[in-house]
């Protein structure tokens, strides 16, 4: 009956797709040295603040 209407129905998994399955990224990075490139980039930003200004004089 539904291939007369031609009436797809949803499939079994409720619109769930798992991404993990279908990429394996070559670089992997911790949370800990996220973190830390992250207070790296903070640190360099307020430096740039005080700083900055001086530069381009």
């Amino acid at each position: 009956m539904a291939r007369d209407n031609k009436i797809r129905l949803p499939s079994g998994q409720g619109g769930l797709t798992r991404y993990f399955d279908e990429f394996k990224s070559k670089i992997e990075l911790s949370p800990g040295s996220i973190i830390v490139m992250c207070i790296i980039v903070m640190v360099i930003i307020i430096l740039l603040h005080y700083f900055g200004g001086n530069l381009l004089q």
